[in-house]
């Protein structure tokens, strides 16, 4: 991590803005499952395929295949349509649950590359209350790591987003954070693999919790056991 990484534990923000797949809930078994079958139907290297979906929408993940004959937008609402029916094993990330019912309404937000109708279904599945502010794949023309998702997740809120702290797990959202101009903290509990990254990480929310000062402003706090 580095200096500016670690700055992020003693900076205040005017809001949270949180990925989903990946940074407050894990869904890596069921959505590796459902993209793994429409990989074998259309001849893709399915290892190797798995590795490109992680925090895009499935929308751009099936355009930048550029199969002859597919009908991108038909498969895409396909594939959604699969993952809402397979839940199994969706889980929140350690102590998501508790850290996310302590932060203000008006002060976070999910930003995620999931249709909503996915994203509710996803959130509902793992005990997380859905926050008053989503941005979902129906809502921006360019997914990540276009920061267009990011930028108005803050404005929804109605705060810069330079000013706000952004939680992510996969590194097309951590680009589109920092082109936001966001801040970024890398969670990294569903990581199979380490990622090297300058940005600060935490694994979960279990030691962590969000203060607010008197001016309204959100700090995270390491917890004092």
């Amino acid at each position: 991590m580095s200096a500016k990484g670690s700055a992020v534990f003693d900076s205040r923000y005017r809001a949270f803005l949180f990925d989903m797949d990946g940074t407050i809930l894990n869904s890596i078994a069921a959505a590796e499952r459902v993209w793994a079958a429409w990989a074998k139907r259309h001849g893709l290297d399915v290892q190797a395929f798995l590795t490109t979906i992680h925090g895009v929408r499935a929308i751009d993940t099936i355009t930048r295949q550029a199969l002859p004959g597919v009908d991108a937008c038909a498969e895409a609402r396909g594939i959604a349509e699969a993952e809402i029916e397979d839940i199994e094993g969706v889980v929140a990330i350690p102590g998501a649950v508790e850290f996310l019912k302590t932060l203000p309404g008006n002060q976070w937000a999910v930003v995620t590359s999931a249709p909503r109708a996915l994203a509710l279904r996803r959130l509902q599945a793992a005990g997380i209350v859905p926050p008053a502010v989503m941005v979902t794949a129906e809502d921006v023309a360019s997914g990540k790591p276009d920061p267009t998702c990011y930028l108005l997740g803050a404005q929804r809120l109605g705060v810069p987003a330079q000013q706000c702290l952004v939680f992510e797990d996969a590194t097309v959202g951590i680009l589109a954070g920092e082109a936001a101009g966001a801040d970024v903290m890398v969670v990294t509990s569903a990581h199979l693999t380490p990622m090297t990254t300058e940005h600060a990480t935490i694994v979960g929310y279990e030691q962590w919790l969000a203060d607010r000062d008197e001016d309204g402003f959100l700090r995270l706090l390491p917890q004092q056991h």
